[in-house]
């Protein structure tokens, strides 16, 4: 029960905090905008042309991927150190995890995520 407790006191301070941080960033903005605020700054040369451009869908198809599998080696990093001390079942898991993650890739390839051009 007193575990209860704590964690509702806990989750209830974090909640508030949170709201406490919005409600700080609302009062501390500046509320007057000019021109000179709402341009883009590029190191105090005046902007040539507008910093929104648009990028091809396949560099952030790679990004992707790069992060998935990126992710993966760090989840599998304390199944590689600690095998021995894991077993069987820790093993299946990162088994079922690395399938799940070919099978993840094997889509990425029949979609033609991984196609330069």
């Amino acid at each position: 029960m007193k575990e209860l407790v704590c964690l509702s006191v806990f989750i209830i301070l974090s909640a508030l905090f949170a709201a406490i941080m919005i409600v700080a960033g609302f009062v501390c903005q500046y509320k007057k905008k000019t021109p000179m605020k709402e341009t883009t700054y590029e190191c105090g040369v005046t902007p040539i042309e507008d910093a929104r451009i648009r990028f091809d869908i396949r560099y952030f198809n790679y990004a992707i991927m790069f992060l998935i599998f990126d992710v993966e080696t760090i989840f599998l990093y304390p199944f590689a150190v600690f095998e021995n001390a894991l077993g069987l079942f820790a093993i299946i898991e990162a088994f079922i995890f690395i399938s799940l993650l070919l099978l993840g890739l094997i889509f990425g390839i029949k979609k033609k995520v991984l196609r330069w051009l």
